[in-house]
């Protein structure tokens, strides 16, 4: 190849690189800006809310007193879901990758993909209609036994439409988000930290312990953090569960609600000032939203020079 060939290659490249480098900055600042501009939507439109007369906001107390009950709600069923979903999906996730022989576990890895694709409405329903009343018999139990703890004081919701059974539903919605991804993070863990682990005498669980979760640990927050932000936004599933009113400090009684689902349910029929506090909620799900992607990134940030991919 002569001289000029070799230029003329060498110059398409630095185009080549040049036009690349470009559309990825383009992307990441029309990413950026995209968020400012919701951002900055809320905030305008929430302004009549914060600066409206307290007692003109629903429930006559102010926004704090409105806002606080939903974020409880919403706080509670998120932590609900990742206490159930997040040991079951690793374990799930660990099983398939590092367990279940190969045709069985492309089998699950399969059906666990699809239980994603299932609309949040089906889940919903069947937590209304199937598990709600199943766990009617339970929220008694709780009641009658744990009542002295405050989170299971009475009297249980004969309905089964609590935060518990909204919790448990979410728990199910995220649970393949946080398999699938936990599952792929598991299978790139290196072949030498595996095979050195067992050359030294390691059982397998010992093999999994010091090598595969800390390799994945980075990966594990990160589907974590994903599955959070499903249950922190669901909100069709949660209004067909939940029983709309206030935040009532108990996990069997029927009354609780979630911010996504008190928009869902009264923004079709806002007008005005209720428009506005529906906003408003909005941006603090929105702030909420960031805040704990933040603190996941910091975490991941903290914790990477261990992942064992250095």
């Amino acid at each position: 190849m002569t001289t000029n060939a070799l230029r003329r290659n060498g110059s398409k490249g630095q185009a080549g690189d040049k036009i690349f480098s470009g559309a990825a900055l383009g992307a990441g600042i029309l990413i950026l800006a995209t968020l400012l501009a919701v951002a900055v939507f809320l905030l305008i439109q929430a302004l009549p809310t914060f600066m409206a007369d307290p007692t003109l906001i629903s429930g006559g107390a102010g926004f704090f007193s409105y806002i606080y009950p939903i974020v409880i709600g919403t706080v509670i069923a998120a932590a609900i879901a990742l206490l159930i979903a997040t040991p079951v999906g690793i374990a799930v996730a660990l099983f398939i990758s590092h367990y279940a022989p190969r045709r069985l576990a492309s089998g699950l890895g399969y059906v666990i993909d699809l239980l994603a694709a299932i609309p949040s409405v089906i889940y919903g329903a069947w937590g209304y209609l199937v598990l709600a009343p199943a766990l009617v018999p339970t929220f008694q139990w709780l009641s009658e036994n744990l009542g002295f703890i405050p989170i299971f004081a009475g009297p249980a919701s004969q309905t089964g439409k609590t935060i518990l059974t909204a919790g448990i539903v979410l728990a199910v919605m995220v649970l393949p988000i946080i398999t699938s991804l936990s599952r792929e993070i598991f299978l790139q863990t290196p072949k030498l930290h595996e095979e050195a682990s067992l050359a030294l005498g390691a059982t397998r669980w010992e093999m999994i312990t010091m090598s595969v979760l800390p390799f994945a640990r980075p990966g594990i927050i990160s589907a974590v953090m994903l599955g959070l932000g499903r249950a922190l936004g669901e909100t069709m599933a949660v209004a067909l569960v939940l029983s709309t009113g206030g935040l009532i400090p108990s996990l069997v009684k029927s009354g609780n609600q979630t911010i996504a689902a008190e928009i869902a349910l009264n923004f079709p029929e806002a007008f005005g000032l209720r428009l506005s506090e529906l906003i408003a909620a909005g941006l603090v799900l929105f702030v909420i939203t960031l805040v704990v992607n933040l603190i996941a990134r910091a975490i991941i940030a903290r914790h990477k020079e261990f992942s064992g991919a250095n």
